[in-house]
């Protein structure tokens, strides 16, 4: 007669498994930390500047016109990854994406490059420690949830639209609040639009700046003219937040 295993080697078998699968969830981040990591041992956060682009400006056109299709993946190829890993320095990665392609294109290669690592460091946090943190704080994440999954598309274009927060962060707090990938990424697509096409445009005047002399304002976008447009677009974001709270009450 086959003798089943005792509890304690069931168990251990248990823990054993939950001790793997705990292993594989934070193996996502794991990597995006490494990366980060590799990225500042490499310093190749000190190329994201504009002394950078001054300096290696007729490269990189010259390239860009030799290799066409290929500088144009590779372009949202390495904003995704700077993205993903939250290297310092996107804005400047913004500005050489409309200095290579212009106002239009670089500002699409830009929104989709940034939509890509946004969504990969959101699907990597929520893979790791969404059920973590469900666990550990209990009723107060499930209210705060509850709250923020009801209006997420308008509250993630809000904090989208205002930059009020690092860009990271707002990556993180939704993949522990349950909202779903779609709303994530169309959100983010539409929210970061008019600030990507702000610095693109910039880009895009980068060659005159530098025969000048001078350096682009990369503060722009606190200006009157600039954010409290931006800020308009987020009231707009807020109205249907406003109108379901006042049709409960």
């Amino acid at each position: 007669m086959t003798q089943s295993p005792s509890r304690e080697t069931t168990d251990a078998y248990q823990s054993k498994d939950q001790n793997t699968l705990s292993l594989w969830r934070v193996l996502p981040v794991v990597v995006l930390l490494i990366g980060l990591i590799t990225a500042f041992y490499m310093d190749l956060h000190h190329f994201l500047t504009f002394e950078s682009l001054q300096d290696n400006r007729t490269s990189i056109m010259n390239w860009k016109q030799e290799n066409y299709t290929v500088s144009t993946f590779a372009y949202v190829l390495a904003y995704g990854l700077a993205t993903a890993i939250s290297i310092p320095g996107a804005i400047w990665m913004t500005i050489a994406g409309g200095f290579m392609f212009g106002t239009i294109k670089g500002g699409l290669l830009v929104l989709f490059g940034a939509t890509l690592g946004a969504t990969i460091v959101f699907l990597a946090a929520r893979y790791a420690f969404a059920d973590f943190f469900h666990a550990k704080c209990g009723a107060t994440i499930q209210k705060m949830e509850a709250g923020f999954k009801e209006n997420a598309f308008c509250y993630l274009l809000v904090l989208r639209f205002v930059p009020l927060f690092p860009f990271w962060l707002v990556n993180l707090v939704p993949a522990f609040l349950s909202v779903p990938i779609r709303t994530f990424v169309i959100s983010t697509f539409i929210g970061i639009m008019p600030g990507t096409f702000v610095y693109a445009s910039l880009g895009s005047g980068l060659g005159h700046i530098i025969d000048q002399g001078g350096m682009p304002d990369i503060a722009a976008i606190w200006s009157p003219e600039i954010l409290f447009p931006l800020i308009g677009l987020a009231f707009l974001a807020l109205i249907p937040v406003i109108y379901r709270k006042y049709k409960k009450t």
